[in-house]
């Protein structure tokens, strides 16, 4: 937590320096304001000399105009530091979920976003919250030291009277970053919910289980409004006990200045001058609690990006480099998930086949070779090198898992394609996505929705597939990719698929059989071990094959 916090105020240190400095500026002449105002009758009252009269309304004038423009670039450098600060705790949040290697967070994505953009901006208003704490202790000093000048009793009554409701401001915000806490987590687990239902409504209503889901949600939503109700109480009991202190030792300080006065111990001026600055602290003094509550509520959230920051890798990083890659990839043994001792191996630049009877093997194989998770025995090697020692980025350039429901972008269908890779043209007329672009309004410029739900089934395959392919990796994995295509189609695709990976190796996990006639060789997986492997046309004697590929 304090890590992130730290960062977020360094990192920023120029804006925040500024900002102070201009706030301390602001309060300091707003402390000077009374004085001059009694200065200003003490001269009229005792003197009536309309030269110097006219010249401390001058400098009363220049005051203002000094404090009302330190006020303005001051919350403006704030403000800027605070909105930076969101920005590169949201960029490193973005960096460490899609690093290379994963990270083992156990969040739902809806919760990440929420981290990413809730806790975000309240880790950054702490750059927000810092000046305008130190501009309000500035002022406190100064109207203290005002003070002191008029009467030495009312001076050491704010001195001694402002780090108490300091130290009680802080130890009535205790409860607010607590219940902080709990109203981030449960907000952002119910947008964690709300986005994984959303992505499977399709999948609910196929399985009739839109109530159970809407319960679901329900629970989550309303204890997410009761963690937000008590996050309320606390920040409304905080903001209404320093109200009331406030209010007790302002009266208290208006109360001991005007027996002063009754006394004769201070002109009208300086009467005037304690109670201006009595009616001035009113602000720094209240201020303490809605900075202590931002800073209870930064800590709060800190707390939360540190969580995800710091969250392991979800498989132990590697440190080697790869040469230039030839694509041979084996596997030796692996034991993963669904898997108990599958060894296969694609030759460089072969089109491989391999159908899993069992969709768990399936998702298994993709799962150690997207190296998602290391194998507990055997091994993963590209080119004799284990999977497991490779770097990630170079890994993630060098071998490319497209999964079966890979999501689209918000974009056009161009932009979508080009998200791959340089090699547009050629992945386009491949998967066909000229076909899908004459259907569309706008053509390759249509703009589509997020995660392609504008699109139908096959077009958004089609797409996702383009996209796979234009990033021409020396070695592609793709799964399922025309099961949302009618046969003639699925024909044109395999062929497209041949045509463009022609030298390079590419891994289809299928059961079409347009595709697998279309590799070079298919491997058959049941019951977590490979049990043949041949051609396509020689495996469709075996019935278990034929099973799975034709039903």
């Amino acid at each position: 937590m304090r890590t992130v916090l730290k960062a977020a105020v360094t990192g920023q240190w120029r804006s925040v320096t500024v900002a102070s400095a201009l706030g301390a500026a602001h309060q300091a002449g707003e402390a000077a304001v009374p004085l001059l105002i009694g200065v200003v009758i003490d001269e009229a009252v005792r003197t009536g000399a309309s030269g110097r009269l006219a010249l401390w309304i001058g400098v009363l004038a220049a005051v203002f105009v000094t404090l009302s423009l330190s006020f303005r670039f001051s919350l403006r450098s704030g403000e800027k530091a605070s909105h930076q600060a969101a920005h590169e705790v949201r960029s490193r949040l973005a960096a460490r979920v899609l690093s290379a290697d994963g990270a083992a967070h156990g969040r739902l994505s809806g919760e990440l976003a929420s981290i990413a953009t809730s806790d975000a901006q309240r880790v950054g208003q702490v750059n927000l919250a810092l000046p305008i704490a130190f501009s309000a202790v500035i002022g406190v000093l100064v109207g203290a030291v005002a003070l002191l000048r008029v009467s030495w009793v009312l001076g050491l009554l704010v001195l001694v009277a402002a780090p108490v409701l300091l130290g009680l401001a802080h130890v009535l915000g205790k409860p607010l970053e607590r219940r902080s806490d709990a109203e981030q987590e449960r907000a952002a687990l119910a947008s964690g919910v709300a986005a994984d239902l959303v992505s499977g409504l399709r999948a609910l209503k196929g399985i009739g289980a839109e109530a159970t889901a809407a319960r679901r949600y329900r629970a989550t939503s309303r204890s997410s409004m009761e963690a937000a109700i008590r996050a309320a109480r606390a920040r409304a009991w905080l903001d209404g006990s320093m109200l009331t202190l406030t209010g007790v030792f302002l009266a208290v300080v208006a109360l001991v200045g005007g027996g002063l006065a009754a006394a004769g111990e201070i002109t009208v001026g300086e009467l005037v001058a304690a109670v201006g600055l009595a009616q001035f602290l009113l602000w720094p003094l209240s201020i303490f609690s809605w900075v202590n509550g931002l800073l209870a509520q930064g800590r709060a959230s800190a707390a939360r990006v540190a969580e995800v920051l710091a969250a392991a890798p979800a498989v132990p990083p590697g440190t080697t480099p790869l040469p230039a890659v030839a694509g041979r990839v084996e596997l030796d043994g692996v034991v993963s998930g669904s898997l108990r001792g599958v060894s296969l191996t694609a030759s460089p630049g072969e089109l491989l086949g391999v159908v899993a009877r069992d969709p768990a093997d399936a998702v298994s194989l993709l799962a150690v070779l997207a190296r998602e998770v290391d194998p507990s025995a055997g091994t993963v090697a590209l080119d004799g090198v284990p999977l497991s020692t490779v770097e990630g980025s170079v890994l993630r350039s060098a071998v490319l898992v497209a999964a079966h429901d890979a999501d689209l972008f918000e974009g056009s269908v161009l932009d979508n394609v080009a998200a791959g890779g340089p090699h547009v043209d050629a992945a386009m007329a491949a998967a066909r996505v000229d076909d899908v672009a004459g259907a569309l309004p706008d053509g390759l410029e249509t703009v589509i929705s997020a995660r392609g739900r504008s699109l139908s089934g096959g077009q958004r395959q089609r797409v996702a597939l383009a996209r796979a392919l234009a990033a021409a990796p020396p070695v592609l994995v793709v799964h399922d990719p025309t099961t949302a295509v009618d046969a003639v189609t699925e024909v044109s695709l395999a062929a497209g698929i041949k045509r463009v990976r022609a030298g390079l190796t590419t891994i289809v996990v299928a059961t079409s059989p347009a595709l697998l006639a279309a590799a070079d060789r298919v491997v058959f997986l049941a019951s977590g071990v490979v049990v043949a492997a041949g051609a396509h046309a020689d495996l469709v004697a075996d019935d278990d094959y034929r099973l799975a590929v034709l039903s």
